[in-house]
């Protein structure tokens, strides 16, 4: 197991407020060794850090940084029911980008969030992943990250 903890501290990022929902969800729920994040949208500060189409309004750099954003919301609401230091991996990773015409990028764009989980949990971070293209998202973002990660079974877990 990496430790994330520090890990965050080392690249200089403090997790952020779990992200309410925008509609009826969780933003994680634990089942048995497994917590299943709902997709996270880039939002900081309680703003949507973006919108549009990414290969139109949103260049593909900026989507990337978007999907990072996602992902680090992501970490936040895997953390808010389980220990991170207790993660044993990310098991998969599915990101959506809100896509112009013919735009074919979705998956240099979710590298972004990809990139940060393995920056953050090392080779625990390693993960299954799809990346795909779609025409809208919800608020009008242009990215979109969901995760599913595997708790060792001495991980502690917040009651929620």
């Amino acid at each position: 197991m990496a430790d994330a903890k520090a890990n965050l501290e080392r690249l200089g990022l403090t997790l952020p407020e779990v992200v309410p929902p925008v509609a009826a969800y969780r933003p994680a729920v634990r089942s048995g060794d497994y917590v299943y994040v709902s997709g996270q949208l880039p939002i900081v500060g309680g703003e949507l850090a973006g919108t549009g189409k990414v290969g139109a309004e949103v260049d593909p750099e900026r989507a990337f940084e978007l999907a990072r954003i996602c992902a680090l919301n992501g970490i936040a609401a895997l953390g808010s029911v389980a220990e991170l230091d207790g993660v044993a991996r990310i098991a998969k990773v599915t990101g959506f980008v809100a896509s112009a015409p013919g735009f074919t990028g979705q998956p240099q764009v979710i590298n972004g969030a990809s990139e940060l989980l393995g920056e953050v949990f090392a080779e625990a971070g390693e993960h299954a992943r799809s990346a795909v293209g779609v025409a809208e998202l919800p608020l009008g973002a242009p990215v979109e990250v969901e995760l599913v990660a595997e708790l060792a079974p001495t991980a502690k877990v917040h009651l929620v």
